[in-house]
């Protein structure tokens, strides 16, 4: 009888999937070995042991972190523990990549966020965005939207995102009047997530990715693409994904809420309360404007651009504690959570590129289209590229795809530059999973939101996504060319 009442108090659910994401892995660690991939010149790549346990690795933490069985920082960990145990990668390179700057990046950007909340300057913020957009919730949810996307046109989007989520997390106190759980609250920061995405598109600012592919392409195409060519060509395609997102997080997930009566008196109430920014509030201030603006230069200046973005965010995150701005206190609430989940996607999109198994993936699936319509090819690519974006750094998805794209589209008599927009516009907005972007993480911070929510509503934006990239390719690109 007792054994029955504890067998009864068992989550099955949670070691149903535990189980399945294990015996996926051992399934296809020890499968035969798979067939080469050919790519469009005859080049034969065959998957080595290591590629087939990089898939392996891949699709198990899929499955973990979608159900979300153990943390998700856990399930980061456990990247890093199968890979030595199996032989997959060193421990030192397999845990090296924990430390990688980007992870460092995301860490300097949370710690930014933290300082702009001790300080007060996120509730500034907050309060002069609500006298603007009014007391009704819907357009406080465009005004966060657009906040967020068009900071992202001037400053990577992680570091966009790391400044608007404190003044979300403001914002929804007052609709919340806590911390509970709301819909306007998953609306609120998924949203984020994604008009992040979106607004980093339109400029070489929003992120790395876009610098590094262009520079790709033009050691490919020998063409140059111009700061303002780029922006003709994203810009309405990110904006028109913006105002999408709004309407679409409006209707889903319709707040409780249509207003907020008496808010503007509140919020002037609390400005005259807070009174003049303080000597702590204009040096965040000036560090964030700092940040930005070195970030900013690189794009202009060779003689910065070998510096590193994490270490520019990070010496403003040492300034912070040299100052006692920050104390040990404010470092121990980090949420490392955060810091483990994007440490182990590190890992694992460094183990599938260097193992060979991410370049296999591409190369079997973009055979299959070859011969295909160039918009259908197109979309393929884009979608090859959406789906290794939400696994593997988005610089890496278009290192391992833009190479061999180019070689088939030249086939197809595809201009490549529309294989540069599109793989730009899919790389940029991985709305399924949270280590598919930074703001993705950041945005689970908020603790409004499960994985598995973000995964449906990010399976619908990504059909929507690739909608609105078809009339692009169709009517908007080949106009401008």
């Amino acid at each position: 009888m007792d054994l029955f009442l504890r067998l009864r108090g068992v989550d099955w659910k949670r070691v149903f999937f535990i189980l399945l994401g294990l015996f996926v892995f051992l399934g296809v660690y020890f499968s035969p070995p798979w067939p080469d991939a050919v790519d469009p010149l005859g080049n034969r790549f065959e998957l080595s042991r290591e590629g087939k346990g990089a898939i392996a690795l891949f699709l198990l933490a899929s499955i973990w972190w979608i159900t979300e069985v153990i943390p998700i920082g856990v399930t980061s960990i456990a990247i890093g523990v199968l890979q030595v145990l199996f032989l997959i990668r060193p421990a030192k390179e397999a845990f090296r990549d924990f430390m990688d700057p980007a992870v460092m990046f995301i860490f300097g950007s949370i710690v930014l966020g933290i300082a702009f909340t001790k300080t007060g300057l996120t509730r500034r913020i907050a309060y002069k965005m609500l006298e603007l957009v009014g007391e009704r919730i819907s357009f406080i949810l465009l005004g966060c939207i657009l906040l967020t996307a068009g900071l992202s046109h001037f400053m990577a989007h992680t570091a966009a995102s790391a400044t608007v989520f404190p003044i979300l997390l403001a914002i929804h106190a007052l609709y919340a009047e806590g911390e509970k759980r709301t819909r306007f609250g998953k609306a609120v920061f998924i949203s984020m997530a994604y008009s992040a995405g979106a607004g980093s598109i339109v400029t070489f600012l929003g992120a790395a990715r876009t610098p590094a592919a262009v520079s790709m392409f033009k050691e490919f195409t020998g063409k140059e693409i111009g700061f303002f060519e780029l922006t003709a060509f994203m810009l309405p395609v990110g904006w028109v994904m913006v105002f999408i997102i709004w309407l679409y997080f409006l209707l889903v997930l319709k707040p409780e809420k249509e207003r907020l009566p008496g808010l503007r008196e509140k919020i002037k109430t609390l400005s005259r309360e807070a009174g003049p920014l303080s000597m702590q509030e204009k040096f965040v201030l000036l560090t964030l404007l700092g940040i930005v603006t070195l970030m900013a230069l690189q794009s202009f200046l060779p003689q910065l651009k070998p510096i590193d973005r994490s270490a520019i965010i990070l010496t403003g995150t040492l300034l912070f504690f040299l100052l006692r701005i920050l104390t040990v206190k404010e470092l121990e609430e980090i949420p490392w959570n955060i810091i483990l989940l994007f440490s182990g996607a590190m890992s694992l999109g460094f183990c599938l590129w260097k193992t060979g198994g991410a370049q296999w993936i591409a190369i079997k699936w973009l055979s299959l289209f070859q011969d295909a319509h160039w918009l259908v090819f197109l979309l393929s690519v884009a979608f090859l590229v959406l789906l290794l974006t939400n696994f593997i750094m988005n610089v890496a998805a278009i290192a391992i795809t833009l190479p061999i794209t180019l070689v088939v589209a030249s086939y197809l008599d595809i201009k490549p530059e529309l294989i540069l927009y599109a793989s730009l516009v899919t790389s940029g907005m991985p709305f399924l999973l949270l280590i598919g972007a930074a703001p993705n993480a950041i945005a689970y911070g908020s603790n409004q939101f499960t994985p598995g929510e973000f995964f449906r509503h990010g399976l619908f934006m990504s059909v929507v996504l690739l909608v609105v990239l078809t009339f692009a390719l169709v009517f908007l690109w080949p106009a401008l060319l």
